[in-house]
């Protein structure tokens, strides 16, 4: 398979940098944004999952809609729809979509968050109704025969789900770094999700992963296809890209001070519950740089909520350290930003071509001449088209 780049469209122009109070969906920007990453060659857009956002759902069906080639994850808890219900809603998008639709699965890492929307059940249990939840996807998309459920979590009986998925089924996504996470989605997944972490400890995740889908039977041709999550602060040269990472640091550390941050600090000495939090902020430890760029001031200044490991540096040096992580298996790279669109524009112009031209170059589809010039003709076309 070849390697394919993950974004986030967002609803509205409030960043973590420059937050909005209370902003409401603008959906001109919203379409823009998400031209903006089918026209840069993005492959997929992420719309995220909160117990107090804006619906995954509409969003990733307006952003179908509105786009040709961009793939819809839609992150979905759960505790939140009943999996017959979720099997039609996926299917219908996918439809619309013409095979674009793809679902990322939460099993819950806070039970703070889950409890927000009546969910009481501890973490085992969540892992083990995501398995089922999985199982009744998979079997509602794959035949049309009426069929019952008898399992700890949902009982139904003689189902029969008319909506097929273009393709005959759908991609689905697990993440988490738990032995949970990995024995779920190494077993289920067609895809499996990480934050940025450096490379030994990816790699580390990666053969656990591996390993899991090896106990479930899956041939190695069939193992989950790795997707690692970064929060690149690049520019021209490093100097430059560096100058900007601390202007950054200091936005984010002024927004949490003021009360202001997208992303509040959990109460003093409160810990996050999730394992992969846990993980960046222990590695946090170590030194503010990791290998050629993974730089960790970022996950310490928001208390590792969410994904934030950045990698700073040039064009270059942020193509060479995606590069890096390619080399370890990973398929599926998700960047973005905290200027949100202005970086996303910024990755479409000048990253994504230096990784895809480097990884054509391994290939023998084009030589290192041919690539130099596909970098510099798509900065140019990116130029006319956001000037213009």
């Amino acid at each position: 398979m070849p390697t394919e780049f993950i974004s986030l469209a967002f609803p509205n122009a409030s960043t973590e940098l420059s937050p909005l109070p209370s902003p409401s969906v603008d959906p001109d920007y919203l379409v823009r944004y998400a031209r903006a990453l089918d026209d840069y060659d993005f492959d997929y857009t992420l719309q995220p999952y909160d117990s107090g956002g804006f619906d995954p759902w509409t969003m990733g069906a307006t952003i179908a809609a509105a786009t040709k080639k961009l793939k819809v994850i839609i992150a979905l808890r759960p505790n939140t729809v009943y999996p017959t219900v979720a099997a039609k809603a996926l299917a219908t998008l996918d439809q619309l979509s013409k095979g674009r639709a793809v679902v990322h699965f939460i099993a819950g890492g806070s039970d703070a968050e889950q409890a927000r929307e009546g969910d009481f059940l501890d973490k085992a249990q969540r892992y083990e109704r995501l398995e089922e939840y999985i199982r009744i996807l998979r079997r509602a998309w794959e035949s049309a025969e009426p069929f019952d459920w008898n399992g700890k979590h949902y009982q139904f009986k003689q189902h029969s789900n008319r909506v097929r998925p273009v393709n005959g089924t759908i991609p689905v996504s697990v993440g988490g770094s738990s032995d949970e996470a990995y024995r779920v989605g190494g077993a289920l997944a067609d895809i499996f999700g990480l934050w940025g972490e450096p490379l030994k400890e990816t790699k580390d995740q990666i053969d656990k992963i591996y390993a899991a889908a090896d106990k479930a039977g899956r041939p190695a041709s069939d193992r989950p296809r790795i997707w690692v999550t970064f929060r690149p602060i690049t520019a021209e040269t490093d100097d430059l890209a560096w100058e900007k990472a601390h202007r950054t640091l200091d936005a984010l550390k002024g927004n949490q001070a003021a009360g202001k941050s997208i992303i509040p600090l959990a109460a003093t000495g409160t810990a996050p519950q999730n394992v992969g939090s846990q993980r960046l902020l222990e590695i946090a430890k170590r030194g503010e740089v990791q290998d050629r760029a993974l730089w960790y001031p970022t996950v310490t200044a928001t208390g590792a909520r969410g994904a934030s490991t950045a990698l700073v540096g040039s064009y270059q040096t942020v193509a060479d350290s995606i590069l890096d992580y390619v080399d370890l298996g990973c398929e599926l790279i998700s960047i973005r930003g905290y200027d949100n669109l202005n970086d996303a524009i910024d990755y479409g112009r000048y990253v994504l071509p230096r990784v895809r031209a480097e990884l054509a170059r391994r290939e023998g589809a084009v030589s290192k001449q041919e690539g130099e010039a596909a970098v510099s003709k798509q900065g140019g076309e990116t130029t006319a088209i956001v000037d213009g």
